[in-house]
């Protein structure tokens, strides 16, 4: 029985995964190594679960230990992305299945070739944000063509965010997932995506104000930003022909606005490289605004961003701390100041103990049929758990342990790079994952055309 598991990589997104396998180690005799570069790491997840075997070693692609890699059947790797590729190239040599959470990369289209010739699965997005998002589009789009509906529009909107119970700072927001991505979000090239048949492209600068609104049924309402290049999904879903295509990532109403006034000041920018030496917070906002001699640190911001002194968003940026004169203690002389931001925000954005976070997503596919125009919503809210396990990982890892349960128990016959759109893998993946209290809920509207 090929039921050797090797999962790469042991952070904060892996609590729920190594659960998900120690429990699989008792109830069906898996047997599982968890491997990181630091001990103290594994030391402090593989602690509950001594069923699980532990091997802190150095994963850089120039010193991978492949014979190590090559006693396993199914690699999980919970690496940085780009060092999937590296891991990939010796799961396609010693023909092991990889399974992984990011998105595919160019270099990763290049080996399907030889995967498909080695009969090897190299399955990636996987996850939540790409991989939940997948597979129950792809459920209700795949639905609704067997009905013989046209689709016309398709909208999804994900967002990691934090449950209303721990919901206590005007931001409504705290990190769940990498910081520097949550301070880099929507930089490099134009947010894409298609709108009642035109095309739409949102430069950086103009992000952050082009949102709209999310309903979610017994959680209130939310805002969403474009999400990168929605326009690839258009021939991934078979969605070539639709006229609205757009994914979006949610935030609580009020976010984008505050998050935008960072944006305007400068203070994402993670190219220019200030001098820390001697600087407070007040000073870094001063530095980006006009040399006024009359007016207050304050009163330029409300000049220069067009705010009321009593809005919303200003109440943001005080309760951060970026008027105070308190010093900023930067590890190093010379940051960015998206750098900065994100020290700041670590701080002010952190999880308090007994803090529990929310994913939230929602799908909204419109479709004509049988002359009529529909409308359907589907959605998704998971909590993270009281016991520190947080919904991200949950939302990312379990995913992950039920691909590698399919390819043990022989149900998935793909093979070569993959990701999880075909009924076969997403059909059976979403059954079990409600069994974990991942479950979307669904809604329908219809009209006369």
């Amino acid at each position: 029985m090929n039921n050797k598991v090797l999962l790469i990589g042991a952070g904060r997104s892996a609590s729920a995964l190594i659960r998900f396998l120690a429990e699989k180690v008792r109830t069906q005799h898996w047997r599982v190594t968890v491997s990181d570069v630091s001990k103290d790491i594994l030391d402090k997840q593989l602690s509950p679960y001594p069923e699980l075997q532990g091997e802190a070693l150095d994963w850089h692609p120039h010193k991978m230990p492949e014979h190590f890699l090559a006693s396993f059947d199914i690699i999980i790797s919970l690496l940085p992305p780009h060092m999937h590729f590296h891991v990939a190239e010796l799961c396609v040599k010693y023909r092991k299945h990889l399974i992984t959470a990011s998105y595919i990369s160019p270099e990763m289209h290049t080996l399907h070739s030889a995967a498909t010739q080695a009969g090897v699965l190299l399955l990636n997005e996987m996850g939540l944000d790409p991989g939940i998002d997948h597979m129950s589009a792809m459920q209700m789009i795949d639905n609704i063509r067997k009905q013989g509906g046209k689709l016309t529009a398709f909208r999804s909107s994900t967002g990691g965010l934090i449950a209303p119970a721990s919901d206590n700072n005007p931001w409504h927001y705290k990190f769940t997932w990498n910081p520097r991505n949550v301070v880099l979000a929507g930089q490099g090239t134009p947010a894409m995506y298609r709108e009642k048949g035109d095309y739409k492209y949102v430069p950086y600068h103009r992000l952050f104000q082009r949102v709209y609104p999310i309903h979610i049924d017994g959680y209130g309402e939310f805002e969403a930003y474009p999400n990168r290049d929605s326009l690839h999904y258009m021939p991934l879903y078979g969605l070539q022909d639709v006229e609205t295509m757009l994914r979006g990532t949610i935030r609580r109403r009020g976010f984008c606005s505050a998050w935008d006034c960072l944006v305007q000041l400068g203070l994402t920018n993670d190219a220019l490289l200030i001098d820390t030496q001697n600087l407070t917070w007040r000073k870094l906002i001063n530095a980006f605004l006009p040399y006024d001699p009359q007016k207050s640190v304050e009163e330029k911001v409300l000049h220069y961003l067009n705010l009321a002194e009593e809005s919303h968003e200003m109440h943001c940026l005080q309760w951060l701390g970026l008027f105070e004169d308190s010093p900023v203690y930067a590890p190093s002389s010379r940051m960015t100041p998206a750098a900065l931001l994100q020290l700041l925000l670590e701080q002010k954005w952190a999880l308090a103990p007994g803090d529990r976070d929310m994913i939230v997503m929602q799908h909204e596919i419109e479709f004509e049929l049988d002359g009529k125009r529909h409308r359907e919503i589907s959605e998704l809210v998971v909590e993270g758990e009281a016991n520190g396990i947080t919904a991200m990982a949950k939302t990312v890892g379990l995913p992950l342990g039920i691909a590698a349960e399919l390819l043990i128990e022989g149900k998935v016959s793909l093979r070569g790079v993959q990701a999880p759109l075909h009924a076969e893998l997403y059909e059976p993946a979403l059954q079990r994952l409600q069994a974990y209290g991942i479950c979307f809920t669904h809604k329908k509207e219809t009209a006369a055309l």
